[in-house]
């Protein structure tokens, strides 16, 4: 049921890019309330608790088997998550009767932080979400078919939607109402419903999509007269009961060195979807802190960030199973088995070290992991994030962070990332260094609530010093006791394909894969374990999505620092004739301060030789091949176009990615292909548009695009959760669409090369089309696929 509130700032066509430091408003919501008569008069006056407890559905019915399945191919690919449109979630019956609210999760010009409003976690009960702002989209009055209809708001506005459809083959979906991603929303509550009707008939839901046929609207209309009843979760099925008991005694154990453990483990893992692959049925379950032990009813203890304060002296961490929809923008799948649970006893209960007390959870200790597990070892930490790296990453890629333009605009469109590989000699000096600095790794995310300019100024010194020590320790190695060749790349361990990672950015949203998909990029990093470790605290477990500008703001800016470490460990690598060139090329028309930041400057140039025989006038591209070849025996091909079967239809998807970026500025950032084949198959391929830039160190993006760099990257599958545009062409047409596509030179060719291949908002097919893309995503990239977001689908 999409909604017309905006979720984005992003243009899906030539990629318009805010020159504010920090944008006026994210969001824009304008919600008008009229003078109408209420509903009371008619229907009773509302009562907030008619849904703090299902009804049981009547003989034959069930909403998991016949009213969930409808919203999730209907209305969870727009209201899902944070950026669910009025924070309304369809993703699960709580989150319906949670309701809808006219302030919007995402706002950057907050001077202070707001209360956060997460669904089974801040409150439990629709009657509490009323007393935090929120209010109904299913009737609250009394309990008539009449009523339900009249007084529903999610009835009202699928109705309007089956009222005034919209009509299949028109150009486009008209002006009004407005899909454009800027547009100003609305958020109609209750008796504003009326006024709404009036001011946009055309603005029904699913918004901007075709309505439901007649089935779902049928059954959904059913549901909804009867009182949206609800039989509420099923009960684990008794294996999966055993499962959850065991991994609950494993985290809980009673010594210091279990304890601390636990801890570091919950606050990388609170935003998994953790999953047993031992079971015929797949539950995700979600790791919590309870106030209660495993035995007992868990009490959430539910503070803003997983590193804050818990309120009491024993925490215990709890499965608790996910009862939400999963989408992909979300969606982070992590297998919890007994190779699993070997790996950890391994790694942290078998060494011989010592736990004398456990940390506090003060804002400075939040603020810096290195003292908060410093008596975890450092090779322990290394490996529990580097055997799930593409986990680790995703979750600054997944999290809330990543949401709009200003978070993401950080990183290049497309580059790879490696790790550093872990020894005793390297991993022992890490140790050393961050015993004897920790404080200087403080990051500036330790309260919800900061300021700007000076808390920035302080630890953009600390970096700087820590750049200092670091590089000194670097220098005293490499070269002599650790060469600096393709040795120091993590190889896998010569079977963890985590050992190679593609990240894409999609304008205001980003994806990472395993693998170097693609064509050699622009950049590249290689991450070790401090770097690793600050990101995921610096973007995951300390960030707050609810903080305030200052929070948000150093955030984005203090990721600069992150990114310029990866492209330090990549360019020592590089003959030292080359790293200041190819620095330069990734940063043309900055300042020689932030250049030398990356590499160069006091703290940033390493004076030692690379080891690597370099034959070739081009290092950059010539390492980054001799890198995959390295690691060869453990990359994930699964992207890669040369495992598309069939011939004639790879050789056309490879023509189609060396479109030049003449025709390139055209299209949108992530587009999904359906190719039917002759054989009566679908074949599901998604077009990624990776926008060139001089530079990703600043704010302001303009001056720095440089169209003329743009470039395409096809692969089969999905990836991005957030489709610009679908396209569908036979096989046998693909010259055809390879051609048109590649002869793009206006805005009016880009309309004439939709009107023929694109499945359009307002195209009879659509939705099946949709469902086919679904269904093909399940079945080939399970577990990691999910509902797609279709807030962002383009109207050209």
């Amino acid at each position: 049921m999409s909604s017309n509130l905006t979720v984005s700032a992003t243009q899906t066509g030539p990629r318009m890019r805010s020159l504010a430091l920090v944008p006026a408003a994210i969001f824009v919501v304008a919600c008008t309330t009229l003078a109408v008569p209420t509903f009371d008069s008619r229907f009773g006056p509302a009562d907030p608790t008619r849904f703090d407890h299902p009804a049981e559905p009547l003989a034959g019915q069930s909403y998991a088997r016949d009213v969930q399945p409808i919203l999730d191919r209907r209305c969870v690919v727009c209201h899902a998550c944070y950026d669910a449109p009025c924070q309304l979630k369809t993703t699960s019956w709580e989150g319906l009767v949670r309701g809808a609210s006219k302030t919007p999760v995402f706002d950057a010009t907050r001077l202070t932080a707001a209360e956060p409003s997460r669904l089974y976690v801040d409150a439990q009960m629709a009657s509490q979400w009323r007393q935090r702002g929120f209010f109904p989209v299913i009737n609250e009055h009394a309990s008539t078919p009449d009523a339900n209809r009249t007084a529903g708001l999610m009835y009202q506005l699928l109705a309007l939607k089956h009222e005034h459809p919209m009509v299949a083959g028109d150009p486009a979906v008209p002006a009004s109402p407005d899909v454009s991603p800027g547009r100003a929303n609305t958020c109609p509550a209750e008796d504003e419903i009326g006024a709404y009707e009036q001011r946009a008939p055309l603005a029904g839901m699913p918004f901007g999509l075709p309505g439901l046929d007649a089935a779902e609207y049928g059954e959904l209309t059913r549901w909804l007269e009867q009182g949206a009843r609800y039989e509420g979760p099923s009960p684990l099925p008794a294996a999966t009961a055993q499962r959850v008991a065991e991994w609950e005694r494993f985290f809980n154990g009673d010594a210091l060195k279990a304890q601390l453990f636990s801890r570091y483990a919950y606050e990388h893992l609170f935003l998994a979807h953790l999953y047993f692959d031992d079971l015929p049925e797949r539950t995700y379950f979600k790791l919590v802190r309870s106030t209660t032990p495993p035995g007992q009813a868990v009490k959430l203890i539910a503070t803003r960030r997983p590193v804050d304060d818990p309120g009491v002296a024993r925490v215990y961490y709890r499965l608790v199973a996910d009862r939400e929809t999963i989408v992909a923008k979300t969606h982070m799948p992590y297998l919890l088995n007994a190779a699993r649970m070997a790996r950890w006893r391994e790694l942290f209960f078998d060494p011989p070290y010592a736990v004398d007390r456990l940390p506090g959870y003060d804002d400075a200790t939040a603020a810096n992991p290195f003292l908060t597990f410093a008596s975890l070892p450092v090779q322990a930490r290394y490996r529990f994030m580097l055997d799930e790296a593409a986990f680790t990453i995703m979750g600054f890629i997944k999290g809330p962070v990543c949401r709009g333009q200003m978070a993401v605009d950080v990183i290049e469109d497309r580059f790879w990332v490696t790790f550093l590989a872990p020894s005793d000699e390297l991993d022992n000096a890490a140790a050393r260094l961050l015993q004897r600095d920790a404080n200087l790794l403080r990051l500036p995310t330790g309260s919800s609530n900061t300021g700007i300019l000076i808390p920035w100024l302080h630890y953009a010194r600390l970096e700087n010093e820590y750049l200092r020590a670091k590089t000194a320790v670097v220098a005293g190695l490499v070269g002599r006791r650790a060469p600096l060749d393709l040795g120091l790349i993590w190889n896998g361990d010569g079977r963890n394909d985590n050992a190679a990672l593609t990240i894409f950015r999609h304008f205001d949203s980003a994806s990472v894969v395993k693998g170097m998909v693609g064509e050699p990029p622009k950049s590249a990093w290689v991450i070790g374990y401090p770097l690793l470790e600050r990101i995921h605290y610096l973007l995951v477990a300390d960030f707050d999505v609810y903080g305030n500008i200052g929070h948000q703001l150093n955030t984005r800016l203090y990721m600069d620092f992150m990114r310029m470490e990866g492209e330090f460990n990549f360019l020592a690598l590089l003959p030292k004739s080359q790293r200041i060139v190819t620095r330069d090329f990734w940063y043309r028309g900055t300042g020689e301060a932030a250049r030398e930041q990356v590499y160069g400057g006091p703290g940033t140039t390493l004076e030692v030789e690379s080891n690597i025989v370099y034959r070739s006038g081009d290092a950059k591209n010539e390492l980054l091949a001799l890198m995959k070849a390295r690691l060869a025996p453990v990359l994930n091909t699964s992207f890669d176009l040369g495992t598309v079967p069939d011939p004639a239809l790879r050789a056309q998807l490879q023509a189609l990615q060396g479109t030049d970026a003449a025709s390139l500025r055209w299209l949108p950032e992530v587009a999904v292909l359906g190719v039917a084949t002759a054989e009566g198959a679908t074949a599901t391929f998604t077009l990624l548009r990776n926008t060139g830039h001089a530079s990703v160190s600043h704010l302001a993006e303009g001056s720095e695009l440089r169209p003329e760099e743009d470039t395409l990257t096809v692969v089969p599958g999905v990836i991005g959760a957030y489709p610009n545009a679908f396209y569908r062409a036979r096989a046998a047409e693909l010259p055809a669409f390879v051609d048109a596509l590649r002869r793009l030179r206006s805005g009016d060719d880009y309309s004439k090369f939709v009107r023929r291949w694109a499945v359009r908002r307002n195209d009879a097919t659509f939705w099946a089309f949709s469902d086919g893309v679904h269904g093909r995503y399940v079945r080939d990239q399970t577990p990691d696929a999910g509902v797609l977001d279709f807030n962002r689908l383009e109207n050209r």
